[in-house]
């Protein structure tokens, strides 16, 4: 799982030096700010990804004493970066857009449509390869680089807009680019926003995992002796989750005869959900609660 995220990590990286290249050549020798704006948004998309990178390398090391639940924050971490780099090119994007509405310059040249339509179609294609990498590998920096790569969309299709409106009207539209990409920094800010508001409910142990503890509940059912669960919380750390869970069972048993259930249960829950890193269980008695 952790192999597959590193990989796609590089596909990222890889891919954005090479769009970032091309788009800023192509928007200087085509005079089109919204390609340079393009190719700047790209360029902070490369150092994203590196991060992202870096983060999923740490947060595959094993737990150790220092760590014993792991090094999953650093995908956290690393996610924050790359929703800092967005903002930082939107703001970039943004204020060079207004630089330019305000400045006479030449329209852009028709060559920069073609090479924004190949952009656009490898952008997207990257996006929903990424962010089916990013639900295999429950990883939220691939979620987030996914949707770096769809705010390239986004910016390269309004660029695409822009430059067609500049061409076809001719003199007194020059800035309809500069507008797409002014339009464009706002998407790209939205975006941020919807990374950030999931990532903070993961730092902070938010309790948003209804889905899978309603799955170890049902887990619970299947293991003999169980008689139910209390209570359950779910953590997620880098691509894993931690839980932590109330069993209850026959007041009557020994205490070997508890600890045999609760491992029982243990196992079979990180059998079937093989992205629970741990579960650490509670035995309480059902004289004294009862479900």
């Amino acid at each position: 799982m952790s192999s597959e995220a590193i990989k796609t990590s590089v596909f990222s990286i890889l891919g954005n030096i090479a769009f970032a290249s091309i788009k800023f050549v192509a928007g200087v020798l085509g005079n089109s700010y919204a390609l340079i704006a393009d190719a700047i948004e790209s360029t902070a998309d490369v150092f994203a990804s590196i991060l992202v990178w870096i983060g999923l390398k740490y947060s595959t090391k094993p737990p150790d004493e220092n760590h014993p639940y792991g090094h999953g924050r650093f995908e956290t971490l690393s996610t924050f970066a790359v929703i800092g780099f967005l903002v930082i090119s939107a703001t970039v994007i943004a204020y060079e857009s207004i630089q330019n509405i305000q400045t006479p310059h030449e329209g852009p040249k028709v060559f920069t449509l073609f090479v924004l339509g190949g952009i656009i179609l490898f952008k997207e294609l990257a996006f929903h390869y990424v962010m089916r990498k990013s639900k295999e590998t429950n990883s939220s920096s691939l979620k987030a680089d996914a949707w770096h790569h769809r705010s390239d969309a986004i910016t390269s299709v309004l660029a695409f807009v822009g430059i067609s409106v500049a061409i076809l009207f001719g003199d007194g539209f020059e800035a309809a680019d500069d507008v797409a990409a002014l339009i464009a920094s706002g998407i790209i800010i939205y975006n941020a926003y919807r990374i950030f508001k999931p990532i903070i409910s993961e730092i902070s142990d938010e309790q948003i995992y209804e889905e899978l503890s309603n799955e170890i509940i049902q887990i619970s059912k299947s293991v003999s002796d169980v008689i139910a669960i209390e209570k359950i919380h779910v953590r997620k750390m880098g691509m894993v989750y931690y839980v932590d869970l109330h069993l209850i069972v026959n007041a009557n048993f020994t205490v070997m005869q508890g600890h045999t259930i609760a491992h029982n249960l243990k196992d079979e829950v990180r059998k079937r959900l093989p992205e629970i890193a741990d579960v650490l269980i509670h035995v309480e008695p059902d004289r004294v609660v009862v479900n």
